[in-house]
């Protein structure tokens, strides 16, 4: 039977089992938003899963929502994250970027631009997160800032920019790009009837609110092939304000026209806290039949859902994500039934200039 420990091929990238190390966004970058050495061990120290997707990393500065969080825009954040691309190749790993634009979720406050949307509607009850002065950097909450519509010139420079972070993520040595579609951010914006209420050919219809999407996909398989290229959506999430009543109905229509362009996945984000909404087996039954490529899923699974998903051949990958911040080994500790380490200071999850909480944790000592 199908297990999570077995290798599994993703067109042309094997992966030695199918544990996905998920993105998770720790914001440890210096200066200019370049990755670090010590971003380059963080990752090489997980290297064990199947594959990696990297945080999310904005494509341009408009499109940073959050303090210290990578980029993939400039030459030095491209040599910072060949750094990490050649540590986990080192140690026999895969990767991918995940290249992010926030669009209304953000503020002046940490980029010094007012944040752009598909309509000019805020995100209610959504805060972004800067950082105090203090020694253990803090995250500081604030409250997002009003956007702006989106003119057309807008929607072509956000393409191209998923474009240009697109190549740069090649040339900085990673296998692959994932563009991020969900969680409340720019293409999940679009997608949402509550946060478009454009009148334009990018929203009304559920059609015409994929249109965003479809169009960087599009651009991007034509600068790196449709081989490296990923999706993230979140169609049960509604934080940050997209509780949109037709998103399944739309999510499913993407990933149609997602199958006919032969991307690589869909990466399927899943709420996971304790009372999170429950996905229908019939979801994920009809979104195999929709998608005939490598489906991932990501949100509060143990092993024991992760292997009954992956039997059932509904999902191919499942993604972890908090469990490998203190477990680098994550892999081996399931494999082998080794206690799983806790997360031993929630301060060290965002922000940090040292390791202490990041890249200090240690393997299992059997």
């Amino acid at each position: 039977m199908k297990n999570i420990f077995e290798s599994y091929d993703m067109k042309d990238i094997h992966v030695k089992n199918r544990v996905l190390m998920a993105p998770m966004t720790r914001s440890r970058t210096i200066t200019g938003e370049v990755p670090t050495s010590m971003n380059a061990e963080y990752y090489a120290q997980r290297a064990s899963a199947g594959i990696i997707v990297a945080e999310a990393t904005q494509v341009s500065k408009q499109g940073q929502g959050y303090a210290d969080t990578p980029g993939i825009y400039t030459k030095e954040q491209i040599e910072g994250w060949k750094k990490v691309t050649k540590a986990v190749h080192d140690e026999g790993g895969k990767i991918i970027l995940q290249l992010w634009h926030v669009g209304r979720v953000s503020s002046s406050k940490v980029n010094g631009l007012q944040p752009i949307a598909p309509s000019a509607l805020i995100a209610k009850d959504t805060p972004v997160y800067v950082f105090d002065t203090s020694e253990s950097k803090d995250a500081t909450m604030i409250p997002v800032e009003q956007p702006r519509e989106m003119t057309k010139e807008d929607i072509s420079q956000a393409i191209q920019e998923f474009v240009i972070g697109a190549k740069n993520a090649i040339e900085a040595g990673f296998d692959g790009v994932e563009i991020h579609g969900a969680n409340g951010y720019l293409i999940d914006q679009f997608l949402r009837s509550n946060s478009n209420i454009r009148e334009d050919n990018y929203g009304g219809s559920k059609e015409n609110r994929i249109n965003f999407l479809l169009e960087v996909t599009k651009a991007v398989i034509a600068e790196i092939g449709a081989e490296k290229t990923g999706v993230r959506l979140s169609p049960f999430i509604k934080f940050k304000d997209m509780d949109d009543p037709e998103m399944l109905d739309t999510f499913m229509i993407a990933a149609k026209e997602l199958n006919k362009l032969d991307i690589l996945y869909i990466h399927l984000c899943e709420a996971d806290w304790d009372d999170a909404p429950e996905i229908p087996q019939s979801f994920r039954e009809e979104l195999r039949r929709n998608f005939k490529n490598t489906i991932i899923a990501t949100g509060g699974y143990t092993l024991e859902r992760a292997n009954d998903v992956i039997r059932k051949d509904l999902v191919d990958l499942v993604g972890f994500g908090r469990y490998f911040i203190p477990n680098p080994d994550l892999v081996s500790r399931l494999e082998n039934s080794y206690p799983l380490a806790e997360i031993k200071d929630s301060h060290t999850l965002f922000g940090g200039r040292d390791e202490f909480g990041y890249s200090d944790y240690p393997n299992y000592n059997a």
